[in-house]
């Protein structure tokens, strides 16, 4: 079976290896908009128009599930992307719900785009999931960029998750693939507080094989 993976930039990668380990028998196709990543920046209309013809070819392409490899996309435009492209759509979005279930301090961080911050799922999720707990939204605006261009500022990233672990946050939310690629930087200084990292690899994985098990 054949498998499409989309993300604006290499974060998604990451996602990839976790379907690769879990499901090698898999034909993946990895596709990203490298010419106009980061997505965090731009509006809704923007990346309607960037990224439904991606999709498309993937479809074209022969992929028979396509996973949303980025938290922008998916809480801002899953819905309408559901109703336009005719395969299965498995998403990821920041794991508001396991974070505030797992904090016993009742203060989490989740480290996402500012599309993702200012979504309206993403709203949904903290009013959903999150009423009784604080909600730390640190500033990663430029982090999809810093990864991207692989000019890693590794002092900045630990005084960020320094700072996050000082106003009793014990969880901290991956809510960007691209962040899993400096997440032992975070962890490094997370577990010097006992706060714990999450990240949502896993659950793609598990929901992707409940998908692939209705295809069967």
């Amino acid at each position: 079976m054949k498998v499409g993976v989309f993300d604006s930039g290499v974060g998604g990668l990451s996602v990839v290896n976790a379907i690769k380990k879990s499901f090698p028998e898999l034909e993946l196709t990895y596709k990203e908009d490298k010419d106009n990543v980061p997505y965090g920046n731009k509006s809704i209309d923007e990346l309607r128009s960037l990224v439904m013809p991606l999709l498309e070819q993937l479809v074209e392409d022969g992929c028979q599930v396509i996973v949303l490899a980025c938290n922008t996309i998916t809480t801002n435009l899953a819905p309408y992307i559901r109703e336009q492209i005719n395969v299965p759509i498995v998403g990821l979005e920041p794991m508001v719900k396991p974070a505030a279930l797992q904090s016993k301090n009742k203060v989490i961080a989740v480290c996402a785009t500012p599309a993702t911050l200012k979504s309206e799922r993403y709203a949904w999720l903290k009013q959903s999931y999150a009423e009784d707990i604080r909600v730390l939204e640190p500033n990663c605006s430029t982090w999809a960029y810093m990864i991207e261009a692989n000019q890693l500022q590794h002092d900045k990233i630990a005084d960020q998750t320094r700072q996050l672990c000082e106003q009793g946050a014990d969880v901290i939310v991956l809510g960007c693939t691209h962040y899993h690629w400096i997440q032992e930087d975070i962890q490094a200084v997370a577990s010097q507080y006992g706060a714990v990292v999450m990240q949502p690899e896993d659950a793609v994985v598990s929901r992707l094989s409940a998908v692939l098990e209705q295809l069967a």
